[in-house]
C-alpha cells in the first residue's frame, strides 16, 4: 500500500516538474528583431534587346487571295518550242524580208494593248538585263544596215533612244543669262510606239520539205524629230528574236474574245497571227520598196513580193 502511495506522489512531482517549466517559457520576453538594411528604391535595369528584336520582327507575310477561279500558270512556266535545226547544205532557198507591223491596224490591237503592250515586254526585259538592245545606227565598215547587231546598248542608251531628245536652255547660276544649251532626253511614252520592224528569213528546207519563215530581230520604231521637222519612222534599237523568244512565251496576249485564249506572244509570232507589209526584201541594188515606189505603189509593191514567195513554195509541187 505504501509502494503505490509512493508512486501516484512520485508522479504529481514530475507533473508539476513539467507545468512550472512551460511556464518559464511562455514568460521569456521576444527576441527583437534583427536589423534589416533598407530596401533599393532603384529600378532594375530592363533589357531593351528583346524589343529591339520584337521592333525588328519582320511583319507577317500577306497572302494574297485568288482573282478567280482558277489560277493561270500554263503561260508564266511554259517554254518557246524550239525551232527545227537546219544544215546550210539543206537550205536550198533563203530570202531576207523586212516587214512592219502596224498597232494600230485592227488584227495588231493586241499589241498595243494597255493590259499587256510588246513594247512594255521589250523594255523591262532591257532593263532587267535580260535581253540585249543592238543599236540601229548605220555603221559603214561593219553593220551598213544597221540591223546585224553589231553594237550593244546599255539599258540606260536603249531607254535613251526610245524618248525624243529636247534642247534645254542653261543659264548662269550667278546672272541669271543663257550661256548655251543642250539635248537631254525627253520622257518615254509607251503609246507612241506604234510600228515595228521584223527581220526574218525565208528558208526551204530539202530536208524536211518546208519552205517557213524564222524571225531574226525585231525593233521598235520611232518617229524622229530633227530642227522641228517630223521625219520617217526609223528602228529605235534591235533585239534578236532568239532571245526574246523565252521572255514572251511566258506572257499571255490579250484578245478581245476569249479572256483565257492560252496563246502566247511567242505563238502569236510562231503562228503569223499578225498582219504586215514588206518594206524591203534582199536584192543586189540594196534597194527598199520606198527608194523606187510612192504612194500607193508601195503597199501593191509589198503585196507582189509577198505573192512572189508563195508562188515559189506552190511552184514546187507543179507536176
Amino acid at each position: 500500500m505504501k509502494r503505490r502511495f509512493l508512486i501516484v506522489l512520485l508522479c504529481l512531482v514530475t507533473v508539476s516538474a513539467i507545468a512550472q517549466n512551460t511556464t518559464r517559457r511562455r514568460r521569456r520576453p521576444a527576441a527583437k528583431p534583427a536589423t534589416t538594411q533598407p530596401v533599393a528604391t532603384t529600378k532594375p535595369a530592363v533589357d531593351t534587346t528583346k524589343k529591339q528584336q520584337v521592333a525588328a520582327a519582320p511583319a507577317k507575310k500577306y497572302n494574297r487571295p485568288l482573282d478567280g477561279y482558277f489560277k493561270k500558270s500554263n503561260i508564266t512556266l511554259s517554254k518557246p518550242m524550239p525551232y527545227a535545226n537546219i544544215r546550210e547544205s539543206d537550205a536550198s532557198y533563203v530570202k531576207r524580208v523586212w516587214r512592219e507591223i502596224d498597232v494600230r491596224e485592227k488584227m495588231n490591237q493586241f499589241l498595243a494593248s494597255p493590259k499587256q503592250r510588246l513594247i512594255d515586254i521589250i523594255m523591262d526585259a532591257v532593263a532587267a538585263g535580260e535581253l540585249t538592245a543592238y543599236d540601229a545606227t548605220p555603221d559603214k565598215d561593219n553593220d551598213p544596215d544597221g540591223d546585224a547587231f553589231y553594237k550593244p546598248l546599255t539599258p540606260a542608251q536603249a531607254k535613251g533612244q526610245m524618248a525624243d531628245s529636247v534642247l534645254v536652255d542653261k543659264f548662269d547660276k550667278n546672272t541669271g543669262e543663257k550661256i548655251g544649251s543642250t539635248m537631254q532626253p525627253g520622257e518615254f511614252i509607251p503609246d507612241s510606239i506604234i510600228k515595228f520592224r521584223i527581220k526574218e528569213d525565208w528558208v526551204f528546207d530539202r530536208q524536211r520539205s518546208i519552205f517557213e519563215p524564222r524571225i531574226i530581230g525585231i525593233a521598235p520604231m520611232k518617229k524622229q524629230k530633227i530642227n522641228g521637222l517630223n521625219l520617217d519612222y526609223q528602228p529605235a534599237f534591235w533585239v534578236r528574236f532568239p532571245d526574246l523568244r523565252p521572255i514572251l512565251a511566258t506572257k499571255e496576249a490579250v484578245n478581245r474574245s476569249n479572256d483565257n485564249t492560252g496563246l502566247s506572244f511567242d505563238d502569236i509570232f510562231l503562228k503569223r497571227i499578225f498582219t504586215s507589209y514588206i518594206v524591203k526584201v534582199s536584192n543586189d541594188r540594196d534597194e527598199r520598196i520606198k527608194d523606187y515606189a510612192q504612194g500607193i505603189d508601195r503597199l501593191a509593191e509589198s503585196e507582189r513580193i509577198k505573192k512572189e514567195l508563195m508562188d515559189w513554195e506552190l511552184n514546187l509541187w507543179q507536176y
